[in-house]
């Protein structure tokens, strides 16, 4: 009985021991006793233990539990991406072997491929055969993703998608990252995501790759740039990336207002997933897809809630170029780029060669530098009489500033919407805080010039149909007459030194055009801006395609009243070298009567012939005044020329339509 006793007491013993010890390990005990400093360690001796085939730990503290295999494949790792690379470059914090039990740190891919572009690596082009500068870059892709925050329930470490050990290039088809092995890779947290893209028709290429390639997580999401899906980032990214297989209809979209504005943060628009949906994608004629000849338009009204059927005829992809599929596009397209093109060469001409000729006209005087005479044009004479002539009233210098501020305000803020894809513009929507503020800006700047342009015509007709003795084609009207053509005909005789320049009276030609090309850019612009601000309300009675035609118009319009207004009018009032390097006269209402002689002979003769000239008399500005106008003069110059060079940067880059 005693014997018993003792042999159970000792069983009991030994099994309690072995449990507390076993429990209390965290990796099995090294096939060697040595310690082996750092200094001394090899692969060899990491793969005594790690090269075991099931090699694990338990995750739990006892009894059955998962177990966390730690066993590698060295012929595999070998052949991976970082199978040159000793085990202690990773696992860095390892001091000897056996290592500790605990404490270990995790890897830090994040840090060592950032350090091969700020020197801590040889000085080399690739490394371990891969270009330095591409692994730089999708690293801090990474970094900056949402993937990447700590602080997201779907964060995922390097090795999450790279798996730890078995690192292979993207391109290799062993590799969890590529292109036909991200779903699942992606779908083991993705699961809703990837029963989606099954079924889609993205996903179902998958399954008969006979009928060609067909897109995948990576080819939409992008590798390393996964932001949050609500954000502008994301849907840049998707965009971005859509544009490598629908290269046109990516195109077209961001022709439309849809695809300006979203790309901008604007988050009430229509991007590529609200149409065509983000995993369950179909074909226009499955009846299951959004846009579907039963579904558009009802797809539609998620934004138009008025939107009737005629409105389901709107261009989501407003290709210019596609005569069979938007004729409408096609011939307002051919005719607002035929006006910009006309125009543009007809007054850039006639501007080049009004240089040349008043270059020549001005007398040559020969210096003498070291001995040798070289001749010198020589430079404008500036007026500075007694006597100033009154050009523009205050309310007419009124509204110009009126026009002036606008319509820069106006570039600024719509020229960002048409070329949304430039550095600039992305810039310009983050400073001034957002889509929606810009938007109250453009509209706001749109009042004040309608306001303006409108205005004025109604005072100035308002005035004249009061006098009985104004001539309507007379010297003093701003309506084009038979006399501007003869003007004209002088001017190009003069440009090429075949007669004198003409005797401009009080209006010249290309006053004229400037005063009546702001009317046809106000109705222009002003009726398609109108359209597009109340698009909501008038989808209910347009044809879709009308918006369509109305954002075309707008760009374009606006594209030519930038490149003339900032060109052709700064060069003729400005820019010259008769008036090089400000005109002051609409700042300050007056002309020296000297210039004006020399500008304006005919409406000089006339006045005093007339005896009308002392009326129109008065006293130079001040020096103060004089300063503030060159100040104020300066500067919209300044703001007008930066305002083109950012123009001609997106039109580099995009084009006009």
């Amino acid at each position: 009985m005693i014997s018993r006793f003792l042999y159970l007491f000792l069983y009991f013993f030994l099994s309690l021991w072995l449990t507390l010890t076993s429990a209390a390990q965290e990796l099995p005990p090294s096939p060697t006793d040595r310690i082996i400093p750092r200094a001394e360690i090899t692969d060899l001796d990491c793969l005594d233990c790690h090269g075991i085939k099931g090699y694990s730990i338990p995750m739990g503290a006892h009894g059955e539990t998962a177990q966390r295999q730690l066993d590698i494949n060295a012929e595999a790792l070998r052949d991976s991406v970082h199978g040159k690379l000793p085990c202690l470059d990773c696992h860095a914090d390892i001091e000897q072997l056996p290592h500790q039990k605990d404490g270990l740190q995790a890897v830090d891919c994040v840090e060592c491929h950032v350090s091969l572009g700020a020197g801590a690596a040889p000085p080399r082009k690739t490394w371990l055969g891969f270009d330095e500068m591409k692994i730089v870059i999708q690293t801090k892709r990474y970094s900056q993703s949402i993937h990447a925050d700590p602080n997201k329930d779907n964060n995922a470490n390097c090795a999450a998608c790279h798996t730890a050990h078995y690192v292979y290039p993207p391109e290799n088809p062993q590799s969890s990252v590529h292109r036909l092995n991200s779903p699942e890779m992606c779908g083991t947290c993705h699961i809703k995501e990837l029963a989606d893209y099954r079924t889609s028709i993205h996903g179902a290429a998958l399954k008969t790759p006979w009928k060609g390639d067909s897109a995948t997580c990576s080819d939409c999401h992008s590798s390393h740039q996964i932001s949050a899906k609500e954000g502008v980032d994301a849907h840049r990214v998707v965009t971005e990336q859509c544009s490598a297989c629908h290269v046109r209809e990516t195109q077209s979209y961001m022709a439309t207002t849809h695809g300006q504005l979203a790309w901008l943060g604007n988050t009430e628009v229509a991007r590529c997933t609200h149409c065509h949906e983000a995993h369950t994608t179909h074909k226009i004629d499955d009846p299951a897809a959004k846009i579907s000849p039963d579904n558009i338009l009802t797809t539609c009204r998620e934004c138009h809630k008025n939107a009737q059927s005629e409105f389901t005829h709107f261009r989501a992809h407003a290709d210019i170029g596609d005569y069979q599929r938007n004729p409408e596009l096609w011939w307002l397209g051919k005719i607002m780029v035929g006006i910009v093109i006309a125009v543009l060469i007809f007054f850039y001409t006639h501007s080049v060669l009004w240089f040349i000729r008043e270059l020549k006209s001005r007398p040559i005087t020969w210096v003498k530098i070291d001995g040798k005479s070289y001749p010198v044009r020589a430079k404008r004479i500036k007026h500075h009489s007694t006597q100033h002539l009154r050009r523009f009233s205050w309310t007419w210098r009124l509204n110009h500033w009126a026009l002036a501020l606008s319509v820069m305000t106006l570039v600024f803020t719509g020229m960002t919407v048409m070329y949304p894809n430039t550095t600039w513009a992305m810039t310009a929507i983050h400073l001034v805080g957002g889509w929606k503020i810009f938007g109250l800006i453009h509209r706001g700047a749109a009042v004040i010039f309608l306001l303006a342009v409108g205005g004025h015509g109604i005072a100035v007709l308002w005035k004249l149909l009061r006098d009985p003795t104004f001539h309507w084609f007379g010297p003093d009207s701003l309506l084009p007459r038979w006399q501007d053509a003869v003007d004209m005909y002088r001017q190009f005789r003069w440009f090429f030194g075949k007669g004198e320049a003409p005797q401009f009276d009080r209006w010249t030609y290309w006053e004229k055009f400037d005063y009546w090309a702001v009317y046809w850019g106000a109705l222009v612009i002003g009726v398609s801006g109108i359209i597009l601000w109340f698009s909501d309300t008038l989808s209910a009675i347009l044809p879709g395609w009308v918006f369509n035609l109305a954002t075309l118009a707008h760009g374009v319009e606006a594209f030519l009243a930038v490149t003339t207004l900032f060109v052709v009018h700064f060069f003729n009032n400005h820019f010259r070298p008769s008036k090089f390097p400000l005109d002051t006269v609409m700042f300050i209402g007056s002309w020296d009567l000297e210039e004006f002689k020399e500008e304006r002979p005919a409406h000089y003769a006339r006045l005093l012939e007339n005896g009308e000239l002392a009326k129109w008399l008065v006293n130079p500005p001040s020096p103060t005044a004089n300063l503030i106008s060159h100040i104020l003069g300066f500067t919209l110059l300044a703001i007008g020329l930066c305002l083109l060079i950012l123009v001609m940067i997106g039109f580099a880059g995009r084009g006009l339509v």
